[in-house]
């Protein structure tokens, strides 16, 4: 009888570590495929200039504004403070922006904080009275497919009535639905934070590369492999990495796509 019971402590204890460290350890079997690269591969901005012998400090060109968020607000799926002064320092050096997944407008402020007086950025959403009209496709993940519900709660956001709103074209509409042809080859700098279901993924991401510009940047948020919520933006990616040189960035859940490189 002891036996038994020392048997059953000892699976429920294996199971309670398996739920505590469920992440890391799919992250461990999983077979990753694309190459993990120091920022300044990103661009020569992102490279420190020497002070003195002992002391590397940042260039002017990523020298940013940024705010921090209320934790009351319970926002879901944002950006680490670092992903944000990625994307906000490449925001200085690009005059079109497109982002898929606005939720709450956090990182599409910080676009319009940090770039020039005329820089267009334009940013797709639902609105949530659409959330209806969405659909769970095959291969869509079901966290991921909630997720969406969870992002597409706002129809104003945190740059709403303040001056750089003028430099924000909000659409809201289904991505799936959207017709890109009239951006293609427009936009310097892409950001693909929407849907994390496959279908939308891979929407996303084939009209971006259409959208981009010659030696334009496409960044894809939430690449964690293990990560439930992550699993198709992984899949994807790894699926696409045969035909693009796409390459995550070391320290953040980003990954990076440019267009001078085939």
């Amino acid at each position: 009888m002891i036996n038994v019971v020392i048997f059953f402590l000892i699976i429920v204890n294996l199971f309670l570590i398996f739920l505590l460290n469920k992440k890391k350890i799919k992250g461990f079997f999983y077979k990753n495929k694309i190459q993990t690269v120091d920022l300044n591969k990103l661009n020569d901005i992102f490279l420190n200039k020497q002070i003195d012998k002992n002391l590397l400090g940042p260039k002017e060109e990523v020298i940013v504004k940024s705010f921090c968020i209320d934790k009351n607000n319970k926002i879901v799926g944002m950006t680490s403070d670092y992903e944000a002064w990625i994307i906000s320092s490449l925001s200085k050096i690009s005059n079109k922006i497109f982002e898929f997944g606005t939720c709450s407008g956090k990182t599409t402020y910080l676009m319009a904080l940090n770039s020039s007086d005329d820089t267009q950025i334009t940013t797709i959403t639902l609105k949530p009275e659409n959330l209806n009209d969405i659909e769970k496709q095959f291969l869509d993940n079901k966290t991921s497919f909630r997720n969406i519900i969870n992002e597409s709660i706002y129809e104003k956001f945190l740059f709403s009535g303040t001056k750089y709103e003028n430099k924000i074209d909000v659409i809201f509409q289904n991505s799936l639905t959207f017709d890109e042809k009239k951006f293609n080859n427009k936009f310097d700098l892409i950001f693909i934070d929407g849907g994390h279901t496959y279908s939308i993924v891979k929407n996303d991401s084939e009209k971006s590369f259409r959208m981009l510009r010659k030696n334009g940047i496409i960044l894809w948020h939430d690449f964690v492999p293990g990560k439930e919520s992550a699993k198709n933006v992984v899949k994807y990616i790894n699926n696409i990495s045969s035909r693009k040189k796409i390459f995550h960035i070391k320290n953040t859940s980003l990954c990076y796509y440019k267009n001078n490189l085939e």
